[in-house]
């Protein structure tokens, strides 16, 4: 079994560039894998390796400056979510492209995974999930407002088209694990919105702690690693990947027409030129000669 660790933390990096490779090097001794992001803003990312590995690097991580009270939340898996290990540096740990956007200074009331049902059921209450439409896609809460974003980067857009809809309401947000309501909650502030509240912990949270019986949640939720996704109790869920849009598909839509490894899903088949199937063709066969050669080319959950 696998440890797997989700976090992100606010803080205040001076020099990430020089954070860089002294990270890479502790996770590779480690054995840890998966993909950290570091920014002047803070780290953000997800791990995994064994239960002593994670724990070393979790220890590691709260020895940096401003991270001695980040959190993390965990789930297992019974194969490898991740081929290899990342310490990236970007501009962002969750890219909104809003440059007055800071978590660090206000953000939205947290609401425990125990209290959420509560509020989402109040009348005065519109509940927006802040994901991608592709993470919508397979699973959110009872009510729930999709905005249909391709991108975090696109929901300051769909706030200022859609905002007059949530007059005289509260505004409970959510995401996967967190980061992306620390962020659009300041924005909502920002825009003078009074009653901006946020699950805190994310749906992980909501999914670990609270009941089936007793769950508003509908569907699986999506997570950014060789598992796909999760359901209650964060067990594994049936979900796979497309390997050409990287958009979660069943079981039963490999049996679909459109789909071929590596190649194509019925939800990419007409969005993609018959060049881009020639070249993902090419790739699908390299994958599979590094396969023969025993290498390995991609996460184990890849069952072809």
């Amino acid at each position: 079994m696998f440890i797997v660790a989700a976090l992100y933390h606010f803080t205040r990096f001076d020099d990430p560039d020089a954070m860089q490779s002294p990270l890479q090097a502790k996770c590779e001794a480690l054995g840890i894998h998966g993909s950290l992001l570091i920014a002047k803003e803070g780290i953000n990312g997800t791990i995994s390796g064994s239960r002593n590995g994670v724990d070393a690097i979790l220890a590691h991580l709260r020895q940096l400056p401003g991270c001695s009270d980040l959190e993390h939340k965990e789930s297992s898996a019974s194969l490898p979510p991740f081929p290899r290990m990342k310490v990236k540096l970007k501009k962002e740990i969750v890219t909104m492209g809003q440059p007055d956007v800071d978590p660090k200074a206000q953000v939205g009331h947290y609401v425990e995974a125990k209290d959420w049902n509560e509020l989402i059921s109040a009348p005065d209450v519109a509940v927006i999930d802040t994901r991608n439409d592709y993470e919508v896609g397979i699973g959110t809460f009872e009510g729930a407002i999709d905005p249909e974003t391709k991108s975090f980067r696109d929901f300051p857009k769909w706030w200022e088209e859609n905002k007059d809809r949530f007059h005289n309401k509260r505004i409970a947000m959510f995401c996967t694990g967190g980061i992306r309501c620390e962020k659009s909650t300041n924005y909502l502030l920002s825009q003078g919105i009074e009653d901006v509240y946020h699950l805190k912990g994310g749906i992980l949270k909501y999914l670990e702690d609270i009941p089936e019986p007793q769950s508003t949640w509908n569907g699986d939720c999506f997570v950014f690693d060789a598992r796909v996704s999760v359901g209650h109790g964060l067990k594994e869920g049936n979900h796979q990947l497309c390997y050409a849009c990287r958009r979660p598909i069943l079981p039963a839509d490999r049996d679909r027409p459109e789909y071929e490894h590596g190649v194509a899903c019925h939800q990419c088949y007409h969005e993609t030129t018959q060049d881009d199937k020639n070249r993902f063709h090419e790739r699908q066969k390299q994958i599979l000669l590094s396969r023969q050669r025993g290498e390995q080319h991609m996460f184990g959950y890849d069952g072809s």
